[in-house]
């Protein structure tokens, strides 16, 4: 008899899995069947309330872009009005804006900005952290006062000297005084960059040096290939900040066209050409595309550092 009992136990373990997914819903034994019950339908409200905020808060930020797009492609008589979607798909915007603006020119322009900028920031901004982070010497914990100091100096403050100096050397009109400060460091870079090289251990950068190589060496061999993420970090916070700089661009190259960013080109948009909602909102999309971009291919490096640089202080 209790072969038979087997062979069939085993045929109806094997019938579609069924017995297995209510298996997998029984409690486990010594738990209440009610409150084993109970516990399962917390979880599952708890999912759905938590997915459900996620889907808002997700619909709220997607509806000012989405706005943003289909005004684009609308008609200038259909552009802000009560009539949210378009009535005709009009694609030939995002080319009327080429033909308009010198948007090509402004666009090389925010280029060549937020490039130069985000490499001279790297090179002058990692060798001062590095500093900070590992290396022991008098007078540390001072520099790095005085670097969280600069950090909350509005850069209005200093707006009129700098300008002042730099009309001298005869560079406003040109984006060259917005560029070379990146060569001196950026605050905000070397405090971030700063915190993350704090999360490696000393004891990689010792193990090198008892290998032979020296603290530079060390800083680019072993500490800079782990810091990835937060270089990469700091890097999209510096080209994101240059390529939206909106007052620095108007302040030394308002008075030279060929100089405009896309900042003031867009904002000029408007006064140009009898504020065309569509042709603006058109523009605005173009601007924004390759930031977007950016960060869809690099949203984990730029994610996981930010979340190491807050691990120590």
């Amino acid at each position: 008899m209790s072969e038979p009992d087997a062979r069939g136990s085993t045929a109806t373990r094997n019938r579609g899995g069924g017995d297995g997914d209510f298996a997998r819903n029984r409690p486990p034994v010594g738990v209440n069947r009610a409150e084993f019950a109970r516990n399962r339908r917390h979880q599952r409200l708890h999912w759905i309330a938590v997915h459900s905020l996620g889907l808002a808060l997700g619909v709220m930020f997607l509806m000012p872009l989405v706005f943003v797009f289909l005004t684009a492609v609308m008609s200038d008589e259909q552009a802000l009005t009560a009539n949210l979607w378009p009535q005709e798909w009009h694609w030939e915007n995002f080319a009327k804006v080429f033909t308009e603006a010198p948007m090509l020119r402004f666009l090389l322009n925010s280029l060549l900005y937020s490039t130069l900028a985000t490499a001279f920031m790297l090179v002058s901004s990692i060798p001062v952290a590095y500093a900070l982070a590992k290396l022991r010497w008098r007078g540390r914990g001072v520099s790095f006062m005085l670097v969280i100091a600069a950090m909350m100096l509005p850069p209005q403050v200093t707006a009129v000297p700098l300008y002042i100096l730099w009309a001298r050397f005869e560079l406003t009109g040109t984006l060259w005084p917005l560029i070379i400060p990146h060569l001196f460091g950026d605050a905000f870079s070397i405090f971030l960059l700063r915190q993350f090289f704090l999360t490696i251990p000393r004891s990689y950068v010792d193990a090198a040096k008892v290998d032979g190589c020296s603290e530079f060496t060390a800083m680019l061999r072993i500490v800079l290939p782990m810091a990835r993420p937060g270089i990469a970090a700091a890097a999209m916070f510096c080209f994101l900040y240059t390529w939206n700089d909106f007052f620095g661009p108007l302040l030394y190259a308002g008075e030279n066209q060929q100089s405009w960013t896309l900042s003031i080109g867009l904002a000029s948009f408007r006064g140009m050409h009898r504020v065309e909602w569509n042709l603006t909102m058109a523009a605005t999309v173009l601007v924004m595309l390759p930031v977007i971009v950016l960060f869809l291919f690099a949203q984990r490096a730029f994610v996981r550092g930010i979340t190491f640089t807050g691990v120590k202080g």
